[in-house]
Formats: structure tokens, C-alpha cells, sequence
């Protein structure tokens, strides 16, 4: 439990954009607290001047997180209150803070969200594709090696998609989209809530060829949106039907690597996973 004498850690969301989105709450504790910790201070500080406050603000980032745990719990235990802003956005959400809020929850500190923008939300919200499931891996690799690799080993799953991406890299995170993933239904988020905001539709290809012909499109910041796993594909490999299949055709003495071909052609899937199954039933019949 915390002490009602410390003060609060305040984790306020602010725009992504557009600066009509912050909140009344937002405005009024950010005016209210005796310090505002800020991923970038020279940026906030446009926000804070826009909204005509003049409050101290303490940097925290990537960088120094850890070694501002200290000193921000030193201020709450004295009874100050404190903001935690990002640059745009929620906070932690793929930026600066789960370090300092996870510290100082251990130490008893209370933390109160202050919810709001996010880009996350935002494009899914408006993107068509499914949100009752949804996977966020926040920014891919910048290596492409390593960004293949990770776009591999989310393939197989169901739930849609998310990404961040930034302008310099839309274009190879496309590229490595459509070899990884083929031809899945996707949707990008570009400047969401400013000015030039737009959603692109279609293919990873379709996409990288719109944006070649049209540079601008490949301006700004971005939220990848791909579509999981066809339900067509997602198989129950206990079901009769996909038994049944590679029974049949392991029966007829074709290869585990054909019969997990056929199995994926016909009813979806990767051929890796059919294969496994292909080989399971392989091995029972021999038992």
C-alpha cells in the first residue's frame, strides 16, 4: 500500500498529433504537478508553452531511465507530485517508462494512468482489419536479417498483426513483408491524427509499388497493420478431417514431405507445422 503522504506518479498520455486530442484531465494535472519527466524536454516544452504552463521538467530516456528511479522516488517520497510524458502518445507504449514505473510500483509509489492518445489504438480503430485479438511487436528490427526473422517467427499467428515503422524504413519492412507474409491483407497508418493523415490498403506489394510510384506516400510515421493467419488455415491438427488427410495419404506410401504439401495446399497452413503432424502419425503407425 502506498503512503498517502508521497506523492503520484502520473503517466499522461499526450498527442500524437493533433493537440485537440489532450485531455481536460491531462491539461489540468500537467499544470498541477511539481515536475513533468519528459522523454525529450525541448520537445515537450513546445506542448507545455502551447498550452501556456511553465512547469520544471526532468529528461528521461532510453538512456538515463534507470538512473532516474533514485531521484524521482526521492521527490514522491517528499510529497511532490510528477507527470510522466513521452514524446507522443502514451507512454511505454513502444517508449521510456516501464523501468521507472515498475521501480517505483516495487517500492510502493502510486501510479495513476491519465489515458489518451495512442497510435496503437488509434489505427486499429480505424484500419477494418480484426481487433478482438491483436499482436504488438512495437518497432521491427532495423537489421533486415534480423527483421526477417522476426516477421518468421510471427507467420503462423492468428491475431492481427502491429507494427511501428518510421519513414526510413517503410519501404525494406515492406519489402520483407511481402517475402515473409506473402499476400496478407494490409492496412498502414500514416500521420495518424495530422494533417496529411492516410490509410493505405492492400498488399505489402501492392503497397511498395503505390509508394514508389508516389514517394510522399512513404512520408511519416507508420503503424503496420497485417492480417493474421487465414482462420482457413489456422488448423486443429486433433481434428478428423486433417487426420484423416495425412492418414490416408501416408496409407498410400507418399512422403511425409509430399503429404504435408498436400495437407497445406488443401487445407491451409505451413507445411512445417503438417510436416510435424505428417511425421507424429508416421511414427504411430509404426508403434
Amino acid at each position: 500500500m502506498s503512503d498517502a503522504s508521497m506523492g503520484t506518479l502520473y503517466v499522461v498520455a499526450t498527442p500524437i498529433g493533433n493537440l485537440e486530442d489532450l485531455s481536460a484531465r491531462a491539461i489540468r494535472l500537467l499544470g498541477e504537478v511539481a515536475l513533468i519527466a519528459a522523454e525529450d524536454t525541448r520537445h515537450s516544452a513546445r506542448l507545455l508553452r502551447h498550452l501556456g504552463l511553465s512547469v520544471p521538467m526532468l529528461s528521461l530516456h532510453e538512456h538515463n531511465e534507470l538512473a532516474r528511479v533514485d531521484q524521482l522516488a526521492e521527490r514522491l517520497a517528499a510529497g511532490s507530485d510528477i507527470a510522466l510524458i513521452s514524446d507522443a502518445g502514451t507512454p511505454l507504449i513502444s517508449d521510456p517508462g516501464f523501468v521507472l514505473v515498475r521501480e517505483l510500483r516495487q517500492r510502493g509509489h502510486r501510479i495513476v494512468p491519465v489515458p489518451g492518445p495512442c497510435a496503437l489504438v488509434a489505427a486499429l480503430s480505424a484500419g477494418g482489419l480484426p481487433t478482438d485479438r491483436f499482436l504488438f511487436s512495437g518497432f521491427l528490427p532495423a537489421k533486415g536479417s534480423a527483421r526477417r526473422a522476426c516477421l518468421e517467427a510471427l507467420a503462423e499467428h492468428a491475431e492481427t498483426l502491429v507494427f511501428y515503422e518510421s519513414p526510413h524504413r517503410i519501404l525494406a519492412t515492406l519489402k520483407d513483408l511481402s517475402t515473409t507474409l506473402g499476400n496478407r491483407d494490409l492496412v498502414l497508418g500514416r500521420e495518424l491524427t495530422k494533417t496529411f493523415e492516410t490509410f493505405l490498403e492492400g498488399t505489402a506489394a501492392q503497397l511498395l509499388a503505390r509508394m514508389e510510384e508516389d514517394p510522399d506516400q512513404a512520408r511519416g510515421e507508420f503503424v503496420i497493420m497485417v492480417a493474421g493467419v487465414p482462420k482457413a488455415a489456422t488448423m486443429d491438427c486433433a481434428s478428423v478431417e486433417a487426420d484423416t488427410l495425412l492418414g490416408a495419404l501416408l496409407a498410400e506410401e507418399v512422403g511425409i514431405k509430399q503429404a504435408a504439401a498436400v495437407a497445406s495446399r488443401v487445407l491451409g497452413g505451413s507445411k512445417k507445422t503438417w510436416y510435424a503432424r505428417a511425421q507424429t502419425l508416421k511414427d504411430a503407425q509404426r508403434d
